[in-house]
């Protein structure tokens, strides 16, 4: 696609690859990738030209077969993201909320330098938020979509507005854990629980790409469509 003033968010939904960049680059493509690319490289003193150049490198090098989930079908978009996505969140976070207790009862007191301050509470109350919000999407959400119900707006802003929280609650982890950097004195569970908490928010982040920037949008698109008469055009594609 032409990269001009599109935003980070609209590159995103268009290619893997182009997440796997701005991933790279850390720029924000799911809750704060509602922005032009040239205002979100200024900001982070990035070149467009240059980031704009690798975009088009990465996207035409990109392997052919990869699933293009802006075309797929819808229930097979939401059985993706309920199979990859959520089944990631519910085998990792119990692992991950183990670390960080353990963490937080070895290394408290120890007249650590670093220390975590607020990390258990914050990964707690976004473990608690997390497993909620699967809930509510796969009870009730994503079976509205499938059915083709109509009434889909109100919780869909509901879940994005979770999905600001959720990115907001890995901005503090990131910023209490100094970007996941390891001291000098980590022991192995300590260096996994940094390992598990970058990897929990590179699968968030494309975990909830998929869904504001791609899920949400054609949903709303279809229902628009039936409300306005097109019902051939409604269909889960």
């Amino acid at each position: 696609m032409a990269i001009t003033n599109t935003t980070v968010a609209e590159i995103a939904a268009e290619s893997l690859a182009a997440v796997r960049v701005f991933e790279r680059l850390g720029i924000d493509y799911c809750c704060g990738g509602k922005r032009p690319l040239d205002e979100v490289c200024s900001e982070k003193g990035l070149s467009a030209d240059a980031v704009r150049s690798e975009l088009d490198a990465a996207m035409a090098a990109s392997a052919p077969g990869t699933c293009d989930w802006a075309t797929a079908p819808l229930r097979d978009l939401i059985d993706h993201i309920v199979g990859t996505h959520h089944e990631y969140l519910r085998r990792e976070l119990p692992a991950l909320a183990a670390r960080v207790e353990k963490v937080h009862r070895v290394y408290t007191g120890r007249n650590l330098a670093e220390g975590l301050p607020g990390l258990p509470e914050t990964f707690g109350a976004l473990r608690t938020e997390l497993e909620a919000h699967m809930a509510k999407e796969e009870v009730i959400l994503f079976p509205m979509i499938a059915a083709g119900i109509p009434h889909i707006a109100k919780p869909i802003r509901v879940m994005e507005f979770e999905h600001e929280s959720a990115g907001d609650a890995l901005a503090r982890i990131r910023q209490i854990t100094r970007d996941h950097s390891v001291p000098d004195y980590a022991c192995v569970t300590y260096r996994a629980m940094l390992a598990g908490l970058k990897e929990l928010e590179t699968d968030l982040h494309l975990h909830i790409h998929l869904e504001n920037n791609i899920l949400f949008p054609r949903a709303l698109r279809l229902v628009q469509d039936r409300l306005s008469g097109s019902e051939a055009a409604f269909t889960l594609r």
